[in-house]
């Protein structure tokens, strides 16, 4: 069974997920929200509760906009930050909050959907970013399938080729990858009007 929506199964395990969500990736996170303006607007694609990504953006003194489509996490990332933005609704029908930002976050998050989704959200995040906004998303770098662990739900990666030609045809480049100490695969894009002048790296 494919997720058409990021709430299949989600809402069911929604307490259990935010119990055994650690601060893996925290230091990745907090080296890719130095890269932002100061005070920048963030939006956090399946926020989930807020930790450990909303928390460390927010501790980086970025704005943070969450969106995720379990009301039961909705209301844990309200409750942590005291001025919260957040919208529960599913990334495909979600506006984004009809404005632009200076980053834009699918951290765990972007497997999970059908491969036709995922190009959907790459290019809506394309949109949505400022010009020189940087785009974060984890992955596995090659192209397979598995069952995610919580919800049993099938979850796949389109792997690099694809999703770099996917960010080329949003607007953006591939600019960095790395890998955290969970051993998740990060790619970093950004959002430029003449690609050709953003060095490629391999560090985000």
């Amino acid at each position: 069974m494919v997720i058409e929506h990021q709430d299949d199964g989600w809402e069911d395990v929604a307490v259990t997920f935010a119990a055994v969500r650690t601060d893996t990736g925290r230091d990745v996170i907090q080296h890719w929200a130095n890269t932002l303006p100061s005070g920048g607007a963030v939006l956090d694609v399946g926020c989930g509760s807020g930790f450990p990504v909303s928390s460390t953006l927010a501790d980086a003194g970025l704005t943070v906009f969450g969106i995720d489509a379990s009301p039961t996490l909705v209301s844990m990332f309200v409750q942590r930050f005291d001025s919260a933005h957040a919208a529960c609704e599913t990334v495909q029908d979600s506006p984004f909050f009809s404005r632009t930002f200076d980053g834009i976050l699918a951290i765990g998050f972007l497997f999970l959907l059908s491969e036709e989704d995922q190009v959907k959200l790459i290019d809506k995040a394309g949109n949505a970013l400022k010009p020189g906004g940087r785009f974060l998303f984890t992955a596995p770098h090659q192209k397979c399938e598995w069952k995610d662990v919580l919800t049993g739900q099938r979850s796949v990666s389109l792997g690099t080729t694809d999703y770099e030609r996917l960010l080329a045809g949003a607007g953006m480049q591939l600019i960095g990858t790395c890998m955290d100490e969970g051993e998740n695969h990060y790619f970093a894009a950004v959002r430029c009007s003449d690609c050709t002048e953003v060095p490629a790296t391999v560090l985000i």
